[in-house]
């Protein structure tokens, strides 16, 4: 999908906050935030899902198209993504995941990004609840531009996950409606899916921390 703006700069010479997109951030004292560039009518569902995932242990940041039609000219390249909110909550993070919605129709998550420890634990605990989940080799999805916004946090590494329309109308009952979206158990599977490899990935890092550098 290609919107009509190449940066934020552009889109807020042209659209206003409140009446055609909001903001979304919360800041918590973590090393991981989970970024929704393109919620709202733009990916429908998908600040749903990063909401949840972040809960309270992780920061959290939303940016989201609130036009009553038309939302996807508010789609900003990830590359290009600078709105200074989300900008802030990937650069003052160690490690940043974005959670993108794409087009197929079949019920599946692509994993991109470089750090590949990370997809690693999220592409086996998808896999062990039950969801098709690969690592993407699709261009323009795979998400290793190191100016994509999941790769600005201070490691250089982050992970994007794009998860497909046909999947997202199984996590949520009326799916483009927001007053009418209903989550549904699948929702719930998962985030709890994603939330379980991050929390295996936070504390291999508490671990990596504690241990400090060896000297040979």
């Amino acid at each position: 999908m290609r919107g009509k703006y190449s940066n934020f700069s552009e889109l807020a010479l042209n659209e206003r906050e409140g009446e055609d997109y909001t903001i979304v951030y919360r800041e918590v004292d973590s090393r991981i935030a989970i970024i929704a560039p393109h919620g709202g009518g733009i990916e429908p569902g998908t600040i749903d899902i990063a909401d949840a995932v972040a809960s309270l242990e992780y920061t959290l940041y939303g940016f989201k198209g609130v036009k009553k039609n038309g939302n996807y000219i508010l789609h900003i390249n990830s590359n290009a993504f600078d709105e200074p909110s989300g900008a802030k909550a990937s650069r003052n993070s160690l490690v940043a995941v974005t959670i993108h919605g794409c087009q197929d129709k079949t019920a599946i998550v692509l994993l991109g990004g470089r750090n590949q420890e990370l997809k690693q634990y999220m592409l086996s605990a998808l896999k062990a609840a039950g969801f098709a989940a690969a690592i993407s080799e699709i261009p323009g999805l795979r998400g290793i531009d190191p100016e994509n916004i999941c790769n600005r946090c201070t490691s250089g590494k982050g992970v994007q996950l794009e998860i497909s329309r046909g999947l997202r109308e199984r996590m949520f009952d009326n799916l483009d409606h927001r007053l009418l979206r209903k989550k549904t158990i699948l929702f719930y599977s998962f985030v709890h899916a994603l939330r379980e490899a991050l929390l295996t990935f936070d504390e291999h890092l508490q671990m990596s921390s504690a241990a400090g550098p060896r000297n040979c």
